[in-house]
């Protein structure tokens, strides 16, 4: 009788034991949940997100191409969701994610180009006897503002005129100015301008190598609109073909620079009301640019070139003196532009800068394979890589999503991350340095102000990688690659918002 006492009693007390650890957990009761069943449960939830992307990846826009998605869970680097994630695609500016990194990994965030201003004469009374150089040093930050700093510092330091030679030297790059598969369509505008040692920025954007075209109607119908060029050079000649029209006609302007010259054409009508047309034109060979704009700032300046005194490129000596001299804003500062605006020009001049800093040859070959051997330090399988530019450009680059999604995982650790996710694009926000060009996409929460992440968009091809949270806290990378669509990217660019806002809705620990 007492045995059976005591049986009762202690069924009694267990079951207490378990209804009271049941409230403390709400209703849930973990100290009896088997491994097995832990397991099963994350298995639901991981099935519940594949079943949301495999949905949006049902997607009509999506029929006849090619696309590789790849997501990670970005504390651990599991791959939670993969569609094609070892399929080489291409990456359109996803390839700057490759170039940032690995420039942020060899040269380093605090890293500034250099230009300088050198002559291998001497300074007499108000007449500098001997040459005058300008060394470009891969600067696109450059303006006419600098060189105008420059002039004033000469003049400081008494000189007056140059009895020699102005020479600008570009040296510190090869001279192959254009990455071996940009289209010729894409050469005259600024998403295709040259790379030079030695260049010129028009404004804070930064886009080396090219002038700022602006076109306003004139005073009366049938006249030529008025032209200006930022900054002033003579570099360039405008052949201008265009027209003021009447205020209720339309407006249909082109500014175009003619392959193999610096001959900027305008054609079409402007009305005698509108608004400016403005286009940013690259300029063939810029080295020459900067050169002529240089000048200019002497003359302005009150210094002049006497003699028999030219006006050329060439090579510095090395014994020669260093008068005055500018280093650019650190790569920190210069990512914002760079992966905000995905601006062309820098991944290009970044990956020369990489392979002439490491291996002592400015060009695109020692730059890639910088690019390569650095992203395999974090993980990424370089022998499923084809890289053929910095930009993105190439539509040879070749790329698996799940080695972009494995380089964003890996590069979290580096005391330059911060940095790196700070350049990158900013769902919904308006301010252009901070949305760049995500700042008209996913204009609402959860996905507003949540995703950061890199675009990248070519003809028939989309991409978008980079990091989002989920509702309950959980930090995911995430890597799309779209190619082969036909029609409006529009359709497709809606995909992938749709995707990183999944994402960004989901919740790992609810429903």
């Amino acid at each position: 009788m007492q045995r059976s006492f005591i049986k009762k009693a202690s069924i009694f007390l267990v079951l207490v034991l378990m209804v009271t650890t049941a409230f403390m957990y709400g209703g849930k009761a973990p100290f009896f949940t088997t491994s097995e069943d832990s397991t099963q449960i994350a298995s639901a939830k991981s099935v519940q997100l594949e079943d949301k992307i495999e949905e949006i990846l049902q997607n009509e826009h999506l029929d006849g191409t090619t696309t590789g998605v790849s997501i990670r869970n970005a504390d651990t680097g599991e791959v939670l969701f993969e569609r094609s994630g070892d399929k080489r695609l291409h990456p359109a500016s996803n390839m700057k994610l490759l170039t940032g990194a690995a420039a942020f990994a060899t040269l380093g965030p605090d890293y500034r180009f250099t230009t300088e201003v050198l002559t291998d004469g001497k300074i007499k009374g108000r007449t500098l006897q001997g040459n005058l150089y300008l060394k470009g040093k891969g600067d696109p930050t450059l303006m006419k503002e600098d060189l105008d700093q420059f002039a004033k510092k000469l003049k400081k330091k008494g000189i007056r005129n140059i009895h020699g030679n102005l020479i600008a030297d570009d040296s510190w790059y090869d001279d192959v100015r254009l990455s071996q598969d940009l289209n010729w369509s894409d050469e005259p505008f600024y998403t295709g301008a040259q790379v030079s040692a030695l260049s010129l920025s028009p404004n804070e954007d930064y886009d080396a190598g090219t002038v700022i075209v602006e076109v306003y109607p004139a005073t009366e119908t049938g006249e030529s609109p008025e032209v200006k060029i930022t900054p002033q050079t003579d570099y360039v000649t405008i052949v201008n073909k265009a027209q003021t029209v009447a205020g209720d006609e339309s407006k249909d302007i082109s500014i175009k620079r003619e392959h193999g010259s610096n001959d900027i054409v305008i054609k079409g009508t402007i009305p005698l009301d509108g608004s400016r047309s403005r286009s940013w034109v690259s300029v063939w060979e810029p080295t020459g640019y900067a050169l002529d704009v240089f000048k200019k700032s002497l003359e302005e300046h009150g210094i002049r070139l006497v003699g028999n005194s030219k006006v050329k490129r060439g090579i510095t000596p090395e014994d020669a003196t260093v008068l005055v001299s500018r280093k650019s804003m650190p790569l920190k500062d210069l990512y914002i532009p760079f992966m905000k605006l995905s601006n062309n020009g820098h991944a290009e001049i970044l990956t020369k800068e990489m392979g002439k800093v490491l291996k002592g040859e400015g060009s695109w070959d020692k730059g890639l394979q910088v690019i390569e051997e650095t992203v395999a330090t974090f993980g990424v399988n370089a022998d499923t890589l084809r890289l053929r530019d910095g930009s993105g450009m190439s539509h040879k680059n070749m790329i698996p999503a799940n080695e972009i999604s494995q380089l964003l995982y890996a590069i979290q650790d580096e005391s330059w991350f911060p940095a790196f996710k700070k350049s990158l694009p900013v769902a919904g926000m308006s301010e252009r340095f901070v949305g760049g060009t995500l700042r008209y996409r996913m204009t609402e929460e959860p996905a507003k102000g949540n995703v950061r992440a890199k675009t990248g968009s070519l003809t028939g091809m989309s991409t978008l990688s980079g990091y989002v949270a989920t509702s309950d806290g959980q930090k995911l990378i995430f890597s799309i690659l779209v190619n082969n669509y036909l029609g409006s990217s529009s359709n497709i660019t809606a995909v992938e918002d749709k995707i990183a806002t999944v994402l960004a809705k989901h919740e790992f620990n609810g429903n």
